[in-house]
């Protein structure tokens, strides 16, 4: 019998740890690397817990120029710059805005849809080896709208039609009977049932990363600074430390563009930062997680509360947290129930996202033993499981029948 291939995995949020179930089923030896704890305040923490099959849309496309200003000028709205970060961002944003043809939409739309569609199913096959009982409500997730925008939401509406997702539209009173505690500001909205939500992301990352542990797997809490070659076996350095591998898997979010740009590849990963709070005791209020769209947040009722997330702020990974953001956040939470409390809990976390909204999954252009799982903006926790199986295919050179070229790196 040939020896196990040893695969270290950078990274122990949701993409590295369902990266390492995936490998580890295939029988590959697999150790992960993360600088924290499993789950410690990370993104796969601070999430808006939606398992969002839906959700093949992408922000860049045609209209979103004209709303781009606006959303900037609004206090309430869904964008946000740190001026200090504008010089960094200024190639990104061209990048972002020369992938906002309707052709460009299109193309990132019909290959988000094809991983979009196999996300929860792949995920099925990690949930069946693990206890999750009362962590993932099967309610679907709505989106409302009030009548501002309507030519974006009629985009959005035919486009879901156009590549075959599913989506039910919702009137008035449909959405009120479906969420009776939510003021009466919207016009219309769509419910999308085969989507899911969990209670508690964090809890779902430890079940699967102990599961990971009962298989053998090994996790070393170390800073990766560093991957070297030796013939072409990757080794990782931390301060300290090397280890040898016969593959290596960059998983780490917003951090891996660290690790790519010393492997000489041009990766434009940049991150979207996201907020969120929590209004304890209030996550009966609605039953599943609502999204409102004219604003760009949503929440989720959760163990923790009720989380209020949303907002994208470009600024880096350095710059402190905004308040006004949180403040953004809490009012628009006001806007929509009454009665909440003070909030608690003010989180930031790290969006890592590519200009053209489509995630890198596949090998390094320069080295064939590295293999990238990141970039997957507002979709990293939907997406986690379906990466590091389409990732452990392709180690193992086992067909997929995917056309995987949109998310090679190769594209920049």
């Amino acid at each position: 019998m040939e020896k196990k291939l040893k695969i270290g995995i950078i990274g122990a949020g949701i993409q590295g740890v369902c990266n390492a179930l995936f490998l580890q089923k295939k029988g590959y030896e697999v150790t992960l690397f993360d600088k924290d704890e499993p789950g410690n305040l990370s993104a796969s923490y601070g999430n808006a817990g939606h398992f969002s099959p839906y959700a093949s849309i992408p922000l860049n496309r045609p209209d979103i120029l004209f709303d781009v200003p606006a959303m900037l000028l609004s206090s309430s709205g869904p964008l946000a710059l740190k001026w200090n970060y504008v010089p960094k961002m200024i190639p990104w944003f061209l990048k972002f805005l020369k992938n906002c043809s309707t052709k460009n939409m299109m193309h990132t739309a019909k290959y988000m849809h094809q991983i979009l569609d196999l996300a929860l199913p792949a995920y099925d096959e990690l949930f069946d080896q693990i206890n999750l009982s009362g962590l993932v409500e099967n309610k679907g997730i709505m989106y409302i709208w009030n009548n501002k925008n309507l030519k974006s939401r009629e985009l959005e509406i035919n486009i879901r039609n156009e590549i075959g997702a599913e989506q039910q539209l919702l009137n008035q009173k449909e959405i009120h009977d479906l969420e009776p505690n939510i003021k009466k500001i919207y016009h219309a909205g769509v419910f999308y049932k085969k989507a899911r939500h969990a209670k508690n992301p964090k809890k779902i990352l430890l079940k699967l990363f102990d599961l990971f542990l009962k298989k053998d797997g090994k996790f070393l809490k170390l800073n990766i600074q560093d991957i070297v070659f030796d013939n072409e076996k990757p080794t990782l350095k931390s301060e300290a430390q090397r280890f040898m591998f016969d593959r290596v898997v960059i998983a780490c979010g917003a951090f891996s563009k660290k690790l790519t740009d010393k492997l000489d590849e041009k990766i434009p990963l940049d991150t979207e930062r996201g907020y969120h709070v929590h209004f304890k005791g209030c996550e009966n209020l609605i039953s599943r997680p609502v999204v409102f769209q004219n604003r760009g947040f949503g929440m989720t009722p959760m163990e923790q509360g009720l989380r209020v997330v949303g907002t994208v702020e470009f600024g880096g990974l350095k710059n402190p947290v905004s308040k006004g953001r949180i403040k953004n956040l809490i009012n628009n939470a006001k806007y929509l129930l009454d009665d909440l409390p003070e909030h608690e809990d003010e989180w930031l976390g790290f969006r890592p996202t590519l200009p053209d909204y489509l995630p890198v999954i596949g090998p390094s252009k320069n080295y064939k033993n590295v293999f990238y799982s990141f970039g997957h903006h507002h979709l990293g926790w939907t997406l986690a499981a379906i990466s590091g199986k389409i990732i452990s295919n392709m180690i193992m050179n086992k067909n997929t029948n995917l056309n995987l070229e949109p998310y090679s790196s190769k594209r920049f």
